[in-house]
């Protein structure tokens, strides 16, 4: 039943193993392991599961408003909030992303839209927070 939608990954190790339905709003934080496939929408934060392979994906009509936290990110619809990809993020032509994206390795079609910074996994703190600007955010005199 799912194993057409486990595109998210190139080699498709990883089968989607939950699929959020596209008339589901599922209000709180996920943590998750495996393939997920969201059609619906996620308020709240979705985390993977540490040391296991993991895969988020966001369908075409998905939304998720909240931070992501996962070894790949596949986005074609729309994300609200700070994405943390420590392997890949690949985005879609449709997908719209409001808030930072933390990546080693980004694959972007055109047409895909960011509003938000793209930050390299290994930037050095004083690039990312700017000149003047201490690493927690206040500004020196």
């Amino acid at each position: 039943m799912f194993g057409d939608k486990g595109k998210g990954t190139r080699n498709g190790s990883n089968a989607v193993e939950t699929l959020i339905g596209p008339r589901v709003v599922l209000r709180g934080d996920v943590a998750f392991s495996g393939g997920l496939y969201v059609e619906g929408r996620i308020i709240g934060k979705i985390v993977a599961d540490d040391g296991v392979a993991a895969v988020l994906t966001v369908a075409k009509q998905g939304c998720v408003e909240g931070e992501v936290r996962a070894p790949v990110v596949v986005i074609a619809g729309q994300m609200n909030g700070d994405v943390h990809a420590s392997e890949r993020i690949e985005l879609a032509a449709n997908a719209r992303v409001q808030g930072n994206i933390y990546y080693k390795v980004v694959e972007m079609t055109a047409g895909a839209m960011i509003t938000g910074r793209l930050i390299h996994a290994d930037a050095p703190m004083a690039q990312l927070t700017g000149p003047g600007t201490s690493a927690d955010g206040a500004t020196a005199p």
